[in-house]
């Protein structure tokens, strides 16, 4: 993700990157030859050191970043990061009050916020065309990540990807979880679902259902992939469907029909970026994810995970099946198409 934001930032006049810093020494040398006039360091000291700066961006796994986001806020400066803030969710808790505290803008990026469809659908909700929101459905299921192939701090695929489309469902309905059921399946052998799905209502009267899966499809010959997501009005529908390459919007309002496609924009870090900088111009929230954000949506997410494996989910599947899917992608892979979408 780092090498994203890098990408992201020198592509626009916002920002001026000063610093990277990597471990890793192939990515040192990628990030040099990417940003040459920033200093590409392999300790991040300096560049905690350094009041000249505005913003230090934290891009590592979570289980590092609560030390880090510590440090740039002693040093005062503001934060741009990935979720989760920490790897588990005391850890998260015991950090935010540093963050609200700090009077230093903290940007989580829960990129369906920075999407054009979804704020293309939320100025259709708001402008009366549906009615009243009654119903949020949220769809992403497939071939996703297996077992092993994750970084392990982000935990498993709800806690990891889900919690995004947990965010999503809380920032269409504009309002707390009040109650959820949750159901899930452990694949191929494994004690952690590969899917689950979530159904309940929010404070308001909101009600959802979230299904969440790396599990779909995996040895098809054909690729398939199943990401919406519809909110249901008292009056209309908005209905959105994606394919990691191009976005389908439908729009069904009391006063006509709008449909567009265009591309999806994968993780949309130019706009998170732009909002931030514009942000930081302003000295207020113009639409990012705070740490609080981060913290509800992982806090939920974990509880519909506890609340599935509470009811013994079944096993279906073994590690035979881990080992062939293993194989096929790696063929894949070999080839030289495009790489398979990581999220979203």
């Amino acid at each position: 993700m780092g090498m994203g934001y890098v990408e992201a930032m020198l592509a626009g006049d916002r920002w001026e990157v000063a610093y990277i810093c990597e471990a890793d020494p192939v990515r040192r040398a990628w990030a040099a030859q990417a940003a040459p006039r920033a200093a590409v360091l392999s300790d991040a000291q300096p560049v905690l050191s350094d009041a000249a700066l505005d913003v230090v961006g934290i891009f590592t796994v979570s289980d590092l970043r609560p030390t880090l986001i510590r440090a740039a806020l002693a040093g005062g400066f503001h934060v741009i990061t990935e979720k989760h803030t920490a790897a588990d969710l005391a850890a998260e808790q015991a950090l935010l009050p540093q963050i609200e505290s700090s009077g230093k803008m903290v940007a989580v990026n829960l990129f369906n916020r920075n999407a054009w469809y979804h704020r293309r659908a939320m100025e259709f909700i708001a402008s009366g065309q549906i009615g009243r929101l009654a119903i949020i459905r949220i769809c992403q299921m497939m071939p996703g990540p297996m077992p092993g192939e994750g970084q392990s701090p982000e935990g498993p695929p709800f806690l990891d990807a889900g919690l995004h489309y947990v965010d999503l469902a809380r920032w269409y309905a504009g309002s707390e979880y009040s109650r959820c059921h949750a159901q899930a399946v452990r694949t191929w052998g494994e004690q952690t679902p590969w899917w689950l799905a979530a159904h309940g209502q929010f404070a308001n009267g909101v009600v959802f259902d979230i299904t969440q899966g790396y599990n779909y499809g995996q040895l098809a010959r054909e690729k398939t992939i199943n990401c919406y997501t519809e909110a249901v009005g008292t009056q209309g529908v908005v209905r959105l469907r994606h394919d990691f390459n191009q976005v389908h919007i439908e729009l069904f309002g009391v006063g006509g029909t709008v449909r567009q496609t265009n591309p999806h924009g994968d993780k949309k870090l130019d706009v998170f970026c732009d909002i931030f900088a514009r942000s930081l111009d302003e000295g207020k929230n113009l639409g990012f994810a705070t740490a609080n954000d981060a913290f509800i949506a992982g806090q939920i997410a974990r509880q519909m995970l506890e609340a599935a494996m509470a009811d013994d989910p079944p096993s279906i599947g073994d590690s035979r099946d881990i080992e062939e899917i293993i194989v096929h992608r790696n063929y894949l892979r070999s080839l030289a198409g495009p790489q398979e979408p990581s999220g979203g």
